[in-house]
């Protein structure tokens, strides 16, 4: 294989495996410079592999050929010692055999050292980001926790984000997080059931402001609304519901306010027809390129 052809390769890999791991494009990711070390080390080993057989049948002379030349390379340069096919009787090929050994045996102790690295470093870099992450949310205070990261909740963190509101994410879906931390590089979230008390404390429930309840399914929203009342009983909580016939429920489970997206997106498309001008206003603040929010004061 070409050298043209190895470095797209390589730079292929590397793309998977980001997109498998998780692993951020930027400056916390090391992946890149362990391939680099990896390329050079196998590069010096197939040098040093070149030099030690060309260095061994000239020092064999008419009693070696280049299989017992390599064959006394590979035994120096990993130290195995079987047995000298090419006889080594001067100071000079001893010394060069000494070399030979010691830069071999460096560069085979370097590769694979660089080779565990390239296999646990995802595995490293993913421990170190949910512990920076973990800092940054107990630092956290009046934040928001946006519970659920589908559609809805991803446009839930975008609004946050462009009021410069900080959150927490979580979903049980781990992929769905990192295929957005791109996009939303300040994006911190933990991997879980959001209804679960643990998942909730550690995202700081008892500083949070308020808590979004937005997963696609009414029966989990409505158990993150009972459990996040039963932590913190004066937090805010605003739940998403799909069967309109669930409002009630959420509302006794302790949700201050509780929106339909499939009622409120047809009373909106419907008011749009008869009633333009009134819906434009809101359309300003929600979409406008300008970003202008009318607050509470």
């Amino acid at each position: 294989m070409k050298i043209t052809t190895i470095i797209p390769w390589l730079r292929s890999l590397l793309r998977r495996r980001r997109r498998q791991t998780g692993t951020p494009r930027g400056r916390s990711s090391q992946l890149p410079r362990i391939l680099l070390r990896i390329y050079f080390a196998a590069g010096f080993l197939l040098v040093l592999m070149l030099v030690g057989t060309v260095g061994f049948y000239m020092a064999g002379g008419d009693k070696a050929d280049f299989s017992d030349a390599f064959y006394m390379t590979i035994i120096t340069i990993t130290t195995v010692g079987y047995g000298e096919v090419v006889q080594i009787d001067g100071f000079a090929e001893r010394l060069f055999a000494g070399l030979i050994a010691l830069a071999g045996f460096g560069a085979v102790t370097f590769l694979f050292t660089s080779l565990t690295v390239f296999f646990l470093e995802s595995d490293l870099d993913y421990s170190l980001r949910r512990r920076r992450m973990e800092k940054q949310i107990r630092k956290l205070h009046g934040h928001y926790i946006v519970c659920g990261f589908g559609r809805v909740g991803r446009n839930v963190a975008n609004e946050l984000t462009t009021t410069h509101r900080h959150f927490v994410a979580i979903d049980a879906d781990e992929a769905v997080m990192e295929a957005h931390r791109e996009r939303l590089p300040g994006l911190v979230y933990l991997n879980g059931d959001a209804s679960d008390d643990d998942l909730l404390i550690a995202a700081g429930i008892e500083d949070a402001h308020g808590v979004f309840a937005v997963t696609g399914d009414d029966s989990r929203n409505l158990m993150i609304v009972f459990t996040a009342k039963q932590l913190n009983p004066n937090i805010r909580i605003v739940a998403r519901c799909h069967e309109v016939r669930n409002t009630e429920k959420l509302r006794k489970a302790g949700a201050d306010s509780v929106i339909s997206p499939d009622f409120t997106g047809g009373m909106r498309i419907a008011s749009s027809m008869i009633r333009p001008h009134v819906v434009s206003f809101l359309d300003e603040m929600l979409r406008s390129e300008h970003k202008l929010r009318l607050e509470e004061v």
